[in-house]
């Protein structure tokens, strides 16, 4: 059983979950805690499902299909984990697989404050097996985890809040599984998987393992045959591709036609046919600045050209460009490049 959230890309989520589980045998059943709009650049936005349709989901199935093994990834709201954590505790025991959604694959925050801290105290003595990107750990114990040593210290802070086993993945070399036994800490090293921030890889490798941890009762085993299976998929299925890189060249090529009398950037994502928000996206992706700043560079690059090139005026190229005034281009010429427009046509 996966309880988690709806990815409409199909990359991770219900949707992976469902897809990963269904191609190495199992029957996936499935509880919706959250609806996101997003696509292959990241998340837009979310709906959280309400407490009490998101338990009425586990109800309806913990007390008909009993499952073996459940996989719980996004949970946004305290609410809703607590509900969830009441039905495990009447239903338990189960083998718990837990894969935090604390962090997207695009580095953005997705679990709030107060649910971290719920998920420390009330879920994680629950758990079997805890399933975190490093980035996620440090977030969720508050430390940085820089080397063995602090690594290891993680480690060792996430068992004594309770849960029997955790698994680290998304470091440089290596994979870490640590667990305790009559008091003695235990890590066990695996490979590293070779894409650890590719989008919905902690949601398949998860639900591989809760696959292989119902068909057996060793964990250990189960994590081995769960990375195998996803290491084999990496190297076949290159994930859903979005436009970015077309729609980017198709910014450039609209800025060169109208960036002289045009600087508004809704007025080229409606010409995209995009949303400001997913044209921002694109140009962050790509280039790590705004759609505003690659408009902006442009203006200032054809006010250099006419300054350097040309007899005009400044008021003339300023009125060219699109301003208002002489005084409003000196102040954004300026506040670009440090210098005003008359000194940059001196010094040159």
């Amino acid at each position: 059983m996966t309880i988690t959230g709806s990815d409409g890309t199909g990359g991770s989520g219900v949707q992976a979950d469902i897809r990963t589980i269904s191609a190495l045998g199992g029957y996936a059943v499935s509880a919706i805690t959250c609806v996101t709009m997003q696509n292959t650049l990241g998340i837009q936005n979310f709906y959280d499902i309400p407490t009490d349709v998101v338990a009425g989901q586990m109800e309806a199935l913990m007390e008909d299909i009993e499952p073996d093994v459940m996989k719980l990834g996004m949970v946004r709201t305290v609410k809703t984990l607590d509900a969830i954590i009441g039905i495990l505790q009447k239903y338990g025991p189960i083998e718990l697989i837990y894969d935090p959604v604390i962090t997207s694959s695009q580095g953005d925050q997705l679990m709030p404050d107060d649910v971290i801290e719920a998920v420390k105290t009330r879920l994680m003595p629950l758990c079997s097996l805890v399933i975190l990107k490093q980035n996620d750990a440090e977030i969720l114990l508050q430390c940085k985890i820089q080397d063995d040593r602090s690594q290891k210290m993680a480690l060792c802070l996430m068992l004594d809040l309770g849960c029997q086993l955790v698994m680290l993945h998304g470091s440089n070399t290596q994979d870490v599984v640590a667990w305790r036994e009559n008091g003695q800490l235990h890590l066990y090293n695996l490979p590293v998987l070779n894409q650890p921030n590719a989008h919905g890889l902690g949601s398949n490798l998860s639900s591989a393992i809760a696959y292989y941890l119902s068909e057996t009762q060793d964990t250990q085993k189960a994590i081995e045959q769960g990375k195998a299976y996803i290491r084999q998929q990496l190297t076949v299925n290159s994930g859903l591709k979005g436009r970015s890189n077309e729609l980017f060249n198709e910014f450039l090529k609209k800025v060169s036609e109208h960036g002289r009398t045009n600087n508004d950037v809704k007025f080229y994502a409606d010409r995209l046919n995009v949303s400001t928000r997913y044209l921002a996206q694109v140009t962050k992706r790509i280039m790590q600045k705004t759609p505003k700043m690659l408009i902006d560079e442009y203006v200032v690059h054809e006010s250099k050209a006419m300054l350097d090139k040309t007899d005009k005026t400044v008021q003339e190229i300023a009125y060219e460009l699109g301003f208002q005034s002489q005084s409003h281009f000196t102040k954004f010429f300026k506040k670009m490049e440090g210098i005003t427009p008359s000194n940059y046509r001196k010094n040159d």
